[in-house]
């Protein structure tokens, strides 16, 4: 409380300091002051935030002499000042500029290194700003034109540079953006032109930037432009390999699956189910998504149909994984089946087979444990019902073959005391590589069971220093605090060893362990 009363009074100062001071105070210390001491003279306004009436006041040689001083040791600032003295003399000077520097770009070859990768990115961002700020308000087409330009040449730019932060990428990002916000702008026969032009551009779009642009862009297209551009598409398609083929073409197939996707986003916008359907189940080799046309049979008001199809066995096709995934070896290979069973269960209720929708809700919960299938069919249950049920389903988890799923469970649901109890019937069984599960079912349980809460956090301790995990060495050592404030609330002899002695051996088991002992608080 101290310290928060602290930092507010400093940033009132600040305020005050910045503030006009005129006015009477609402403080009432200040009031009191007020009526003791003389009042002082008024003071000029004292505000130092740059806004336009605070540097108006400044003049206009003065203005100058700063834009000058800073404009001579930041380039990127100069770039911009340059480009708004060039958009005095007109578009084509101000496109003279960017040209320049596009030119410069697509002959570059050198390699953009980590050391290099901020001011590369802020230059970039420096040209990007005089396309949208200067020449996009001169000349919207001529700004479109080097737009398309610079994002073709993102492909060479992004496979020479070092960019983990994302930065460079970003301002490619934002390139697309302001390409999109310019094509709406147009009328509808520039606007068609722009994005059927837009196509020939996909081949050489290695980062999806152009592809991203589009999907953007087909839901803001002028009526008129979805023809011709879908034509296109089409045309621009490479055909489907020919059965028996033993050796897939992955970069063909990829463009292939790109191109009619972005048909299906054309379809889409013009609610042509059947040709979303037709683009869908033409994707060979990959196998279509039932879901996905069962999503838009269903919003089309076509139930009956979309039942048929969200229950047809569905093959899989290539699975995309995270790094984080690859690296921990854990993706949930479960969550395809959840979102199908989640739509069948709502064409059910579209269809009024309520019957049919609380059976299968109440099945999915049995195999997984989905919390939100059991409160969905509980709330759909009649009144005082539930009552009964709910019992019924705890009985369910409880006695579930996967204790993992049976305290996240409880731990969400939440109820601590049968969380413990699970903890308690699978001691000795636990694996402290499921921290997903284990470091919140732990955190869920303090208050109410902190003898559980224990077992769990020495679970996750070991699982970290014995395999010298040094990247969780941070939350183990958080973990060791938080069982030191349990210690007292766990009766004498509940826990072997003991509190006192768990750290003893901690220190004797790990005691080299420098980089995780110097995070414990002693």
């Amino acid at each position: 409380m101290g310290r928060k009363a602290a930092v507010t009074s400093e940033i009132t100062a600040e305020e005050r300091d910045d503030a006009d001071v005129d006015g009477p105070s609402t403080d009432e210390p200040a009031v009191a002051d007020a009526a003791a001491k003389p009042a002082k003279p008024k003071r000029a306004s004292r505000k130092t935030t740059p806004s336009h009436e605070t540097l108006t006041k400044l003049g206009i040689e003065r203005l100058i002499t700063l834009v000058l001083t800073e404009a001579s040791h930041n380039p990127n600032f100069k770039k911009v000042v340059t480009a708004a003295v060039a958009a005095l003399q007109g578009p084509d000077a101000v496109a003279a500029l960017i040209d320049r520097r596009l030119t410069a770009l697509e002959r570059a070859s050198g390699y953009i290194d980590w050391m290099k990768q901020r001011a590369f990115a802020l230059d970039l961002d420096a040209m990007l700003t005089t396309v949208v700020g200067e020449l996009a308000a001169l000349a919207p087409d001529a700004a479109l034109d080097r737009l398309i330009r610079f994002l073709g040449g993102a492909g060479d730019v992004l496979g020479r540079a070092e960019d983990s932060s994302g930065r460079i990428h970003g301002v490619y990002e934002r390139a697309a953006d302001a390409a999109a916000a310019l094509i709406v702008d147009l009328d509808d026969a520039k606007a068609t032109a722009m994005a059927v032009r837009l196509v020939t551009r996909l081949e050489t779009d290695g980062y999806g930037l152009i592809e991203g642009l589009m999907h953007g862009l087909i839901p803001r297209l002028p009526e008129a432009a979805l023809v011709p551009l879908d034509d296109a598409l089409a045309q621009a398609t490479p055909p489907a390999p020919a059965s028996g083929t033993k050796e897939r073409d992955w970069l063909t197939e990829a463009e292939r699956s790109r191109l009619m996707r972005l048909r299906q986003s054309i379809a889409d916008r013009t609610g042509d189910v059947d040709a979303f359907i037709a683009l869908e189940t033409g994707r060979a080799p990959e196998p279509p998504d039932h879901v996905q046309i069962a999503e838009r049979l269903l919003a089309a008001g076509r139930a009956r149909e979309a039942l048929k199809w969200v229950r047809r066995p569905q093959k899989r096709g290539t699975t995309i994984v995270t790094r984080e995934q690859l690296l921990t070896g854990r993706f949930d290979t479960s969550v395809p089946e959840r979102v199908k069973i989640a739509l069948e269960v709502r064409i059910h209720d579209a269809l009024g087979d309520t019957e049919a929708a609380q059976d299968l809700r109440w099945r999915t919960f049995e195999n997984s444990l989905d919390r939100e299938m059991l409160r969905a069919y509980l709330a759909k249950l009649p009144d005082f019902e539930d009552d009964e049920a709910l019992p019924r389903a705890f009985a369910v988890a409880e006695a579930h073959p996967d204790p993992y799923g049976a305290l996240a469970f409880f731990t969400h649901w939440p109820d601590p005391v049968r969380a413990a109890r699970i903890v308690a019937r699978y001691r000795g069984t636990w694996d402290g590589w499921r921290y997903e599960v284990l470091a919140p079912a732990a955190e869920a349980l303090e208050d109410r069971e902190p003898l559980a809460a224990t077992e769990l956090y020495r679970i996750l301790i070991d699982n970290i220093l014995e395999h010298a995990y040094s990247g969780a060495y941070g939350h183990a050592a958080r973990y060791l605090v938080t069982l030191d404030d349990l210690a007292d609330a766990i009766a004498p002899g509940a826990i072997s060893p003991d509190p006192n002695h768990y750290r003893d051996d901690l220190r004797r088991r790990h005691g080299r362990k420098a980089a995780f002992w110097s995070q414990v608080r002693a």
